[in-house]
């Protein structure tokens, strides 16, 4: 496979990597693909299956305007967006990429299709360009999950911008775990070694430890805000943000209520505290999705912090690198995307990433590696995606609380054996997909089962 750490890791905003960050690339890359813009007079953006049903919830729809007004994920100010929002909407027009005015109205030119599905995926959306000649430019993108965008009938594409990456030679190039095994057992390297030879075909050894680093620095103040900011998420639930407090009341002097095991209370905390900046439009890493955004960093802080390494630098590195491994793999033979496999494809794996990424950093062989994200997928088969309200706070805050726990407890498992298990991480993964082609529709980010509909919600008036 072609695909880089820096492809799974992506810096961008909540809350969602599928519906808020996959569709503001793919409306600057329809622009960008047809330009010049000189002669054009109107723009229409259709949104089908889980990007109608949920899209609201998970701000789809602003995604698509900012990204129609030249925005990018990793460069938009989060807190600038309501006000550029609120602008756009007042003036009844759009800038296209900043420079082409047209008239713009959400309820003419951003349309909702609840009951349609596009064939390629249930993340579609058709945009439409209009020009003065009368002619349309008509193009079908699908968000694939994790920020990832493709062309209807081109190749899953690997880049940042949403462009077919080209394939890049690497000295140990992988579809499988087994292959990768395989390139270990005869050079006798670390799977995070192998990775930094891979990523160190693409570029200077400079810039990918440069790159790993400023990952790293962006999770750490995800968790810090998250950790400091309390209020109301917005949405409409009037869910309120826990994180703060409970950290508070974790650092108080009133341990009273304190069981044995809160220990690992402040990793839970720091995930949660990353998902509820997600929640509220924050900035975050993509990791492997913004659903999902919470249980690797937090892992990470738990091993810079409490595992007390000698070297946390290159340990961080190595953790970053052996989970973008899980994750390649996950989403080559599997899925990353809430709306095709259930929440399995998304904290099912993020969870893996991140026991796998654990075990590395802490000195765990290749097949202790393995075992780890076996054992955080397993435990995560089934699992569905039904958000309430359409909105990325119940259940999906707590589950990756849940998440990063159950990531610590496999790396421990894996590190206490010698890394024989019975159940291969490929035969997981293929398990995982083939569970996800099981799975009702309902349960895949529609907000159509599960407790979306068991729990009473109010009504987005935009929906």
């Amino acid at each position: 496979m072609d695909m880089s750490v820096f492809d799974l890791f992506k810096i961008g905003i909540g809350p969602s990597s599928s519906h808020t960050v996959g569709p503001m690339v793919a409306a600057r890359r329809f622009l960008l693909d047809n330009g010049p813009l000189d002669d054009v007079v109107g723009v229409t953006a259709e949104l089908y299956g889980s990007l109608a049903l949920t899209g609201v919830g998970h701000g789809t729809d602003k995604a698509v305007i900012l990204g129609l007004m030249g925005e990018t994920p990793q460069d938009v100010d989060p807190d600038r967006v309501d006000q550029m929002l609120a602008a756009a909407g007042e003036r009844g027009e759009l800038a296209l990429l900043g420079t082409k005015t047209v008239p713009f109205v959400r309820a003419q030119h951003l349309l909702f299709h609840k009951t349609e599905n596009l064939p390629e995926h249930p993340n579609g959306m058709r945009f439409i360009l209009r020009r003065s000649d009368g002619s349309e430019v008509r193009k079908v993108y699908y968000s694939v999950g994790g920020g990832f965008i493709r062309a209807e009938g081109e190749g899953a594409s690997g880049d940042v911008a949403g462009n077919a990456a080209p394939a890049t030679p690497v000295p140990y190039p992988f579809d499988t775990m087994a292959d990768l095994l395989a390139h270990g057992e005869r050079s006798g390297l670390s799977i995070p070694a192998m990775l930094r030879a891979n990523e160190l075909a693409r570029m200077p050894e400079e810039h990918l430890d440069a790159g790993l680093d400023r990952i790293w620095r962006v999770m750490k103040s995800c968790i810090a805000h998250g950790l400091e900011t309390a209020g109301q998420l917005p949405g409409g639930l009037n869910v309120k943000r826990r994180a703060a407090t409970l950290w508070r009341q974790a650092q108080g002097a009133d341990r009273a209520n304190d069981l044995p095991h809160d220990a690992l209370n402040g990793v839970s905390l720091y995930a949660m505290a990353v998902n509820e900046e997600n929640a509220a439009g924050g900035r975050v890493v993509t990791a492997p999705t913004n659903g999902a955004a919470g249980i690797i960093p937090a892992v990470l802080k738990y091993y810079a912090e409490d595992c007390k390494p000698l070297d946390p630098t290159a340990g961080v590195r190595d953790f970053l690198l052996t989970a973008a491994a899980i994750g390649m793999l996950c989403k080559r033979n599997a899925s990353i995307s809430g709306a095709e496999i259930g929440c399995q494809g998304e904290v099912g794996v993020a969870c893996a990433m991140a026991a796998a990424g654990l075990v590395a950093a802490l000195g765990g062989s290749n097949p202790q590696i393995e075992n780890a994200a076996e054992i955080g997928i397993e435990h995560h088969l089934g699992m569905t995606c039904d958000p309430i309200g359409g909105l990325v706070q119940i259940p999906c805050i707590e589950r990756n609380g849940m998440g990063a726990v159950k990531a610590i407890t496999a790396a421990s498992l894996s590190l206490k054996g010698d890394g024989t298990h019975f159940v291969s991480l490929d035969e997981v993964i293929e398990t995982m997909r083939q569970t996800g082609a099981d799975m009702q529709a309902k349960y895949k980010e529609t907000s159509l089962g599960g407790l979306a509909i068991h729990v009473v919600t109010v009504n987005h008036a935009a929906c």
